[in-house]
Protein backbone atom coordinates (compact mmCIF):
# COMPACT_ATOMS: atom_id res chain seq x y z
CA UNK A 1 0.00 0.00 0.00
CA UNK A 2 1.34 3.42 -0.98
CA UNK A 3 1.61 5.78 1.99
CA UNK A 4 3.15 8.59 -0.09
CA UNK A 5 2.01 8.93 -3.70
CA UNK A 6 3.43 11.53 -6.08
CA UNK A 7 1.58 11.57 -9.40
CA UNK A 8 2.83 13.58 -12.39
CA UNK A 9 4.04 16.47 -10.23
CA UNK A 10 4.91 19.63 -12.16
CA UNK A 11 6.36 22.76 -10.56
CA UNK A 12 8.10 24.96 -13.10
CA UNK A 13 10.26 27.84 -11.83
CA UNK A 14 11.69 28.47 -15.29
CA UNK A 15 15.19 27.77 -16.66
CA UNK A 16 14.66 24.02 -16.12
CA UNK A 17 14.33 24.50 -12.35
CA UNK A 18 11.63 22.59 -10.50
CA UNK A 19 9.93 19.23 -11.04
CA UNK A 20 8.63 17.92 -14.34
CA UNK A 21 6.14 15.05 -14.47
CA UNK A 22 7.59 13.42 -11.33
CA UNK A 23 5.83 10.23 -10.21
CA UNK A 24 6.78 7.74 -7.51
CA UNK A 25 5.32 6.14 -4.38
CA UNK A 26 6.57 5.01 -0.98
CA UNK A 27 5.01 1.88 0.49
CA UNK A 28 3.96 1.29 4.09
CA UNK A 29 7.00 0.43 6.22
CA UNK A 30 9.45 1.15 3.41
CA UNK A 31 12.59 3.28 3.48
CA UNK A 32 12.75 5.10 0.15
CA UNK A 33 15.87 6.94 -0.94
CA UNK A 34 15.44 10.07 -3.04
CA UNK A 35 18.84 10.47 -4.63
CA UNK A 36 20.28 13.37 -6.57
CA UNK A 37 22.77 16.24 -6.29
CA UNK A 38 21.92 19.67 -4.93
CA UNK A 39 19.51 21.41 -7.28
CA UNK A 40 18.07 18.19 -8.73
CA UNK A 41 14.51 18.77 -7.46
CA UNK A 42 14.48 16.77 -4.25
CA UNK A 43 13.54 19.63 -1.93
CA UNK A 44 10.90 20.96 -4.32
CA UNK A 45 9.15 17.58 -4.31
CA UNK A 46 9.44 17.29 -0.52
CA UNK A 47 7.92 20.73 0.05
CA UNK A 48 4.90 19.58 -1.91
CA UNK A 49 4.62 16.51 0.34
CA UNK A 50 4.44 18.81 3.37
CA UNK A 51 1.78 20.99 1.74
CA UNK A 52 4.12 23.99 1.62
CA UNK A 53 3.69 24.30 -2.15
CA UNK A 54 0.78 23.82 -4.51
CA UNK A 55 1.66 21.91 -7.69
CA UNK A 56 1.23 23.51 -11.10
CA UNK A 57 0.00 20.12 -12.27
CA UNK A 58 -0.37 16.64 -10.78
CA UNK A 59 -1.10 15.54 -7.24
CA UNK A 60 0.62 14.45 -4.03
CA UNK A 61 -1.17 12.42 -1.39
CA UNK A 62 -0.31 10.87 1.95
CA UNK A 63 -2.54 8.08 3.18
CA UNK A 64 -4.88 8.90 0.30
CA UNK A 65 -5.34 12.58 1.22
CA UNK A 66 -4.13 15.56 -0.77
CA UNK A 67 -1.13 17.13 0.94
CA UNK A 68 -2.24 20.58 -0.23
CA UNK A 69 -5.83 20.31 1.00
CA UNK A 70 -5.13 18.41 4.23
CA UNK A 71 -1.68 19.75 5.12
CA UNK A 72 -2.50 20.65 8.73
CA UNK A 73 -4.13 17.30 9.46
CA UNK A 74 -1.43 15.25 7.77
CA UNK A 75 1.53 17.08 9.30
CA UNK A 76 0.49 15.82 12.73
CA UNK A 77 1.53 12.33 11.62
CA UNK A 78 4.78 13.40 9.91
CA UNK A 79 8.29 13.88 11.27
CA UNK A 80 10.16 16.33 9.06
CA UNK A 81 13.79 17.40 8.82
CA UNK A 82 14.28 20.35 6.42
CA UNK A 83 17.27 20.56 4.13
CA UNK A 84 18.43 23.75 5.81
CA UNK A 85 17.88 24.06 9.55
CA UNK A 86 17.42 27.56 10.99
CA UNK A 87 16.59 28.01 14.66
CA UNK A 88 15.52 31.15 16.50
CA UNK A 89 18.21 32.98 18.48
CA UNK A 90 18.22 33.42 22.25
CA UNK A 91 16.82 29.96 22.90
CA UNK A 92 18.54 26.84 24.14
CA UNK A 93 18.32 23.50 22.39
CA UNK A 94 16.21 22.07 25.22
CA UNK A 95 13.87 25.06 25.20
CA UNK A 96 13.40 24.56 21.47
CA UNK A 97 12.67 20.86 21.92
CA UNK A 98 10.07 21.62 24.63
CA UNK A 99 8.54 24.36 22.49
CA UNK A 100 8.20 21.97 19.52
CA UNK A 101 6.72 19.32 21.80
CA UNK A 102 4.12 21.81 23.08
CA UNK A 103 3.21 22.83 19.53
CA UNK A 104 2.61 19.21 18.60
CA UNK A 105 0.82 18.35 21.82
CA UNK A 106 3.51 15.81 22.70
CA UNK A 107 2.93 15.05 26.36
CA UNK A 108 6.03 13.02 27.09
CA UNK A 109 9.65 13.92 26.38
CA UNK A 110 10.80 10.34 26.95
CA UNK A 111 11.58 9.76 23.26
CA UNK A 112 13.36 13.12 23.03
CA UNK A 113 15.57 12.23 26.00
CA UNK A 114 16.26 8.82 24.49
CA UNK A 115 17.37 10.45 21.23
CA UNK A 116 19.52 13.02 23.02
CA UNK A 117 21.33 10.21 24.79
CA UNK A 118 21.61 8.21 21.58
CA UNK A 119 23.30 11.12 19.79
CA UNK A 120 25.34 12.11 22.86
CA UNK A 121 23.92 15.63 22.71
CA UNK A 122 23.76 18.20 25.50
CA UNK A 123 20.99 20.62 24.40
CA UNK A 124 21.48 23.14 27.21
CA UNK A 125 23.47 25.64 25.13
CA UNK A 126 21.98 28.39 22.99
CA UNK A 127 21.21 27.33 19.44
CA UNK A 128 23.07 30.31 17.93
CA UNK A 129 26.30 28.98 19.45
CA UNK A 130 25.78 25.42 18.25
CA UNK A 131 27.80 23.86 15.46
CA UNK A 132 26.02 22.69 12.32
CA UNK A 133 26.26 19.11 13.53
CA UNK A 134 24.69 19.94 16.90
CA UNK A 135 21.86 21.82 15.19
CA UNK A 136 21.30 18.83 12.93
CA UNK A 137 21.01 16.54 15.95
CA UNK A 138 18.46 18.87 17.55
CA UNK A 139 16.52 18.84 14.27
CA UNK A 140 16.51 15.03 14.26
CA UNK A 141 15.24 14.96 17.84
CA UNK A 142 12.44 17.41 17.02
CA UNK A 143 11.43 15.37 13.97
CA UNK A 144 11.30 11.99 15.71
CA UNK A 145 10.33 12.69 19.30
CA UNK A 146 6.56 12.47 18.71
CA UNK A 147 6.77 8.96 17.19
CA UNK A 148 5.42 10.02 13.81
CA UNK A 149 4.46 7.13 11.55
CA UNK A 150 5.84 8.90 8.46
CA UNK A 151 9.32 10.42 8.33
CA UNK A 152 10.26 12.85 5.55
CA UNK A 153 13.94 13.65 5.89
CA UNK A 154 15.68 16.14 3.59
CA UNK A 155 19.47 15.59 3.70
CA UNK A 156 19.21 14.44 7.34
CA UNK A 157 22.93 13.78 7.94
CA UNK A 158 24.14 17.14 6.67
CA UNK A 159 26.80 18.37 9.09
CA UNK A 160 27.08 15.11 11.04
CA UNK A 161 30.52 13.58 11.47
CA UNK A 162 31.11 10.00 10.20
CA UNK A 163 30.49 8.45 13.63
CA UNK A 164 27.13 10.22 13.97
CA UNK A 165 26.24 9.30 10.38
CA UNK A 166 26.63 5.66 11.37
CA UNK A 167 24.46 6.27 14.43
CA UNK A 168 21.84 7.79 12.16
CA UNK A 169 21.86 4.69 9.95
CA UNK A 170 21.23 2.60 13.06
CA UNK A 171 18.41 4.94 14.05
CA UNK A 172 16.66 4.64 10.68
CA UNK A 173 16.89 0.85 10.82
CA UNK A 174 15.30 0.91 14.27
CA UNK A 175 12.55 3.25 13.10
CA UNK A 176 11.74 0.92 10.21
CA UNK A 177 11.59 -2.04 12.57
CA UNK A 178 9.06 -0.03 14.60
CA UNK A 179 6.87 0.23 11.49
CA UNK A 180 7.71 3.74 10.28
CA UNK A 181 7.57 4.74 6.63
CA UNK A 182 10.59 6.82 5.62
CA UNK A 183 11.39 9.02 2.65
CA UNK A 184 14.97 10.24 2.81
CA UNK A 185 16.55 12.58 0.30
CA UNK A 186 20.31 12.42 0.06
CA UNK A 187 23.37 12.63 -2.13
CA UNK A 188 25.33 10.36 0.23
CA UNK A 189 25.61 6.94 -1.39
CA UNK A 190 26.75 4.90 1.66
CA UNK A 191 23.86 5.94 3.92
CA UNK A 192 21.32 5.27 1.16
CA UNK A 193 22.84 1.84 0.49
CA UNK A 194 22.72 0.94 4.19
CA UNK A 195 19.17 2.11 4.89
CA UNK A 196 16.96 2.13 1.81
CA UNK A 197 14.78 -0.57 0.26
CA UNK A 198 14.27 1.31 -2.99
CA UNK A 199 15.87 4.36 -4.56
CA UNK A 200 14.54 6.98 -6.97
CA UNK A 201 17.15 8.90 -8.96
CA UNK A 202 16.23 12.45 -9.93
CA UNK A 203 18.00 14.71 -12.39
CA UNK A 204 16.99 18.20 -13.51
CA UNK A 205 13.52 17.70 -12.07
CA UNK A 206 12.81 14.34 -13.71
CA UNK A 207 12.86 10.81 -12.30
CA UNK A 208 15.52 8.96 -14.26
CA UNK A 209 15.05 5.53 -12.68
CA UNK A 210 13.83 3.60 -9.67
CA UNK A 211 15.75 0.60 -8.42
CA UNK A 212 15.52 -1.85 -5.53
CA UNK A 213 18.76 -1.99 -3.56
CA UNK A 214 18.65 -5.79 -3.74
CA UNK A 215 18.80 -5.56 -7.52
CA UNK A 216 22.08 -3.68 -7.24
CA UNK A 217 23.72 -5.73 -4.49
CA UNK A 218 22.74 -9.00 -6.19
CA UNK A 219 23.39 -7.80 -9.74
CA UNK A 220 24.94 -10.18 -12.24
CA UNK A 221 27.06 -7.31 -13.53
CA UNK A 222 30.63 -7.12 -12.28
CA UNK A 223 33.35 -4.50 -12.41
CA UNK A 224 36.93 -5.58 -13.11
CA UNK A 225 39.71 -3.20 -12.13
CA UNK A 226 42.77 -3.83 -14.28
CA UNK A 227 46.17 -2.23 -13.73
CA UNK A 228 48.49 -2.51 -16.71
CA UNK A 229 52.28 -2.51 -16.67
CA UNK A 230 52.49 0.63 -18.81
CA UNK A 231 50.38 3.55 -19.95
CA UNK A 232 50.81 2.27 -23.48
CA UNK A 233 49.08 -1.01 -22.61
CA UNK A 234 46.09 0.73 -21.03
CA UNK A 235 45.81 3.06 -24.02
CA UNK A 236 46.06 0.13 -26.43
CA UNK A 237 43.17 -1.87 -24.95
CA UNK A 238 41.00 1.24 -24.81
CA UNK A 239 41.78 1.97 -28.44
CA UNK A 240 41.50 -1.57 -29.76
CA UNK A 241 38.38 -2.67 -27.88
CA UNK A 242 35.89 0.18 -27.86
CA UNK A 243 33.12 -2.40 -27.58
CA UNK A 244 34.01 -2.99 -23.93
CA UNK A 245 31.93 -1.19 -21.30
CA UNK A 246 34.61 0.94 -19.67
CA UNK A 247 33.39 2.22 -16.31
CA UNK A 248 36.54 4.29 -15.85
CA UNK A 249 39.74 4.96 -17.75
CA UNK A 250 42.71 6.41 -15.86
CA UNK A 251 45.77 6.19 -18.09
CA UNK A 252 47.91 8.23 -15.64
CA UNK A 253 47.68 5.31 -13.20
CA UNK A 254 47.67 2.64 -15.94
CA UNK A 255 44.25 1.59 -14.66
CA UNK A 256 40.96 0.78 -16.35
CA UNK A 257 37.63 -0.40 -14.94
CA UNK A 258 35.46 -2.62 -17.13
CA UNK A 259 31.82 -3.56 -16.54
CA UNK A 260 31.14 -7.22 -17.31
CA UNK A 261 28.02 -9.38 -17.28
CA UNK A 262 28.33 -12.87 -15.79
CA UNK A 263 27.96 -14.52 -19.19
CA UNK A 264 30.84 -12.46 -20.66
CA UNK A 265 33.40 -12.96 -17.88
CA UNK A 266 35.37 -15.70 -19.62
CA UNK A 267 35.54 -13.76 -22.90
CA UNK A 268 36.73 -10.57 -21.21
CA UNK A 269 39.35 -12.27 -19.03
CA UNK A 270 40.68 -14.10 -22.09
CA UNK A 271 40.92 -10.80 -23.96
CA UNK A 272 42.73 -9.05 -21.08
CA UNK A 273 45.28 -11.87 -20.96
CA UNK A 274 46.65 -10.60 -24.29
CA UNK A 275 47.97 -7.47 -22.55
CA UNK A 276 50.69 -6.97 -19.94
CA UNK A 277 48.95 -6.40 -16.61
CA UNK A 278 50.04 -6.01 -12.99
CA UNK A 279 46.80 -7.17 -11.41
CA UNK A 280 43.11 -7.85 -12.01
CA UNK A 281 40.53 -7.48 -9.23
CA UNK A 282 36.75 -7.58 -9.02
CA UNK A 283 34.88 -4.71 -7.41
CA UNK A 284 31.39 -4.85 -5.96
CA UNK A 285 28.80 -2.97 -8.02
CA UNK A 286 27.60 -0.04 -5.94
CA UNK A 287 24.72 2.40 -5.96
CA UNK A 288 27.19 5.07 -7.05
CA UNK A 289 28.07 3.01 -10.14
CA UNK A 290 24.38 2.71 -11.01
CA UNK A 291 23.77 6.42 -10.31
CA UNK A 292 26.63 7.56 -12.54
CA UNK A 293 25.01 5.92 -15.55
CA UNK A 294 22.63 8.88 -15.48
CA UNK A 295 25.07 11.62 -14.50
CA UNK A 296 28.30 10.87 -16.33
CA UNK A 297 28.92 13.15 -19.32
CA UNK A 298 28.98 10.24 -21.76
CA UNK A 299 25.71 8.76 -20.48
CA UNK A 300 23.00 11.40 -20.80
CA UNK A 301 20.14 8.87 -20.67
CA UNK A 302 17.02 10.92 -20.11
CA UNK A 303 16.18 14.43 -19.01
CA UNK A 304 15.82 14.74 -15.34
CA UNK A 305 16.60 19.35 -9.69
Amino acid sequence: MAVIAVEHLVKDYGNRRGCFDVSFHVNDGEVYGFLGPNGAGKTTAIRHMLGFLKPDKGSISINGKSTWEYAHELNASIGYIPGEINFPDKITGMELIKWMADMRGTKSLAKAKELLEFFELDPSGETKRMSKGMKQKVGIVCALMHDAQILILDEPTSGLDPLMQEKFVELIRNEQKAGRTVLMSSHMFPEVEKTCDRVGIIKQGEIMAEVAMNDITKSKNKIFKVKFETVGESQRIAREHRELDFAEINHDKNRIKIKVNDKDINNVTALISNYKIQYLTEEKLTLEDYFMKFYSSKNQVKGGK
